[in-house]
């Protein structure tokens, strides 16, 4: 249902797993919270566990682009930029679909959304007014993972490790960091994370009015 012909500011964040794409999103959102900023998850679009993909030691890999339904995430993505209302099942991890929570999201003129997939999805890269690239080092990651993981998951350290080597690292290598020179913004999550965030916003307000 079409609401406006406003199209939407969009601001696209990427980068690894645990590398703090989420907790971003947040704080520009509240730097923005006076515009009530539409905000996009690409987690809703996970398939189903019995449709993804398993290794060869028949272990699900939740890291590969097929692990998601880019159509249906990219013709909602489009649609919500374009002023137009969608619903979409928030997806939790290990919860069967029918327990999953149907989301109302309303447009925006300032529309944020993460994933890991953002910049190789290219009918959502095509579509990104400012992109920043999340950037942190791979043992921070990790740590955050297995926090993660055993506190909200119930995997076992091991069962961490192993996905993290076969699935999580090649993700990374082959579909999220050939992208991070093509970012308008590198966000270093680091010591450097409050200064960096100061940069951002200097340079998204910048294209925002441009």
């Amino acid at each position: 249902m079409s609401i406006n012909n406003t199209r939407s500011f969009t601001i696209g964040i990427c980068g690894g797993s645990g590398s703090g794409k989420t907790t971003l999103l947040r704080r520009i959102s509240e730097a923005f919270k006076s515009t009530t900023p539409a905000v996009f998850s690409m987690d809703n679009y996970y398939h189903s566990i019995e449709e993804q993909h398993r290794d060869q030691n028949n272990i699900v890999n939740f890291d590969l682009p097929t692990a998601l339904n880019e159509k249906q995430l990219t013709e909602d993505f489009h649609s919500l930029a374009s002023g137009n209302i969608i619903e979409v099942k928030e997806y939790f991890f290990n919860a069967p679909p029918d327990k999953n929570v149907l989301l109302t999201i309303q447009p925006s003129d300032l529309l944020i959304v993460e994933g890991l997939f953002l910049f190789h999805y290219e009918g959502v890269k095509e579509r990104l007014d400012f992109s920043v690239y999340v950037d942190v080092d791979h043992k921070t990651q990790l740590d955050r993972r297995i926090y993660r993981d055993q506190e909200t998951r119930g995997y076992s350290r091991e069962d961490i490790i192993y996905q993290w080597d076969n699935h999580v690292i090649p993700c990374y290598e082959n579909y999220i960091l050939p992208y991070k020179d093509s970012a308008d913004f590198i966000f270093r999550n680091d010591h450097r994370s409050e200064e960096d965030f100061e940069k951002m916003l200097t340079a998204l307000k910048e294209k925002m009015k441009a």
